[in-house]
């Protein structure tokens, strides 16, 4: 026998399991996976669990958006172009789905490369071991000459690259997020910190240009953030940090000019891991605005695919009265 004394179990109170609050029925289980299934189908095989619904809710409300006339903007990482997604976003952007989109410098960079010369996104350890990482002189000469002219003549910076590539019919522009954009009338606005990208190591950087710009499209951006209101989607799809500052500082202003009407949107955040920015910002700060909040975790190369795939399919569906 012990000498230490036990806690008495016999007064404890149970329940019957009926009365119990279950969170997890076996209804809202998966459906066993079968060949030749439609994409709306997997779609709706996928549990009732968690994230399992969420995909399907984000392109409900994307669609909801669109056919109300709000706006559905997305924040993009460089990551984004890196993996070869740029014709997803652009099939999106042709069928009137995306508003605007907001990128940082890096994905700029990589999309007038990809549109230029069909390639992209050097080898940094060789490129640092050799001296040469970031030194490529046609991508400096395309990007910073067309930042500068474009800034004097009173444009933003996503819009002088998008057209610049569209005027010089770069080959692979049909590959391109900021010339289809521009062919589209599609605001990209680009927000460059200073000192991140490859073009700013080069002799015709121009620091007062890039701020210039960047300024200007942080304005446009904003401009195009008073549609999220009232049902639009605002969706952050892989920049961990400077992007999410951004919004949260056009939602400032928005919330600082309508307090009570600058609500009621949804904020979605795609990541490879959960960042504290990118939840705050575009999860979180938007529910406290009285808005919604959903998170999903996965790699680009996958969720973004699905996603669009899933907007289609919901149009198509609204579509045929489904």
């Amino acid at each position: 026998m012990s000498r230490y004394p036990e806690f008495d179990l016999s007064p404890i109170q149970t329940q019957p399991f009926v009365e119990r609050m279950s969170k997890v029925r076996v209804e809202d289980f998966a459906k066993p996976p079968a060949p030749g299934r439609s994409f709306a189908e997997f779609l709706a095989s996928l549990p009732n669990i968690l994230a399992g619904p969420e995909m399907a809710e984000i392109a409900r409300s994307v669609v909801r958006a669109r056919r109300s006339g709000r706006a559905v903007i997305a924040s993009l990482g460089g990551h984004v172009v890196k993996t070869g997604l740029a014709p997803v976003l652009i099939a999106l952007m042709e069928r009137g789905f995306l508003t605007c989109l907001a990128v940082n410098g890096a994905l700029a960079i990589h999309d007038a490369e990809i549109a230029l010369f069909g390639a992209t996104s050097e080898d940094v350890v060789a490129g640092l071991q050799s001296g040469t990482f970031g030194m490529a002189r046609e991508t400096a000469a395309f990007y910073n000459e067309t930042i500068a002219r474009g800034v004097a003549q009173g444009l933003g910076v996503g819009e002088a690259l998008g057209q610049a590539l569209v005027d010089a019919g770069a080959p692979c522009a049909d590959k391109s997020l900021l010339a289809a954009a521009y062919r589209l009338h599609i605001p990209v606005t680009v927000h460059i910190a200073v000192g991140t990208d490859i073009i700013h190591m080069h002799p015709n950087a121009d620091g007062a240009a890039y701020g210039a710009g960047s300024l200007r499209d942080f304005r446009i951006l904003t401009h195009q953030m008073q549609g999220l209101a009232r049902g639009g989607v605002l969706m952050n799809l892989g920049s961990a940090v400077v992007l999410p500052e951004v919004l949260l500082k056009a939602i400032a202003l928005l919330r600082n000019r309508d307090p009570q009407g600058f609500t009621d949107f949804l904020g979605v955040n795609f990541d490879f891991i959960q960042h504290y920015r990118s939840n705050q910002q575009v999860v979180t700060r938007v529910r406290s605005i009285g808005g919604r909040g959903i998170a999903l975790t996965g790699h680009h190369e996958i969720m973004i695919p699905l996603l669009a795939q899933a907007i289609i399919e919901g149009s198509h569906a609204e579509e045929a009265g489904h």
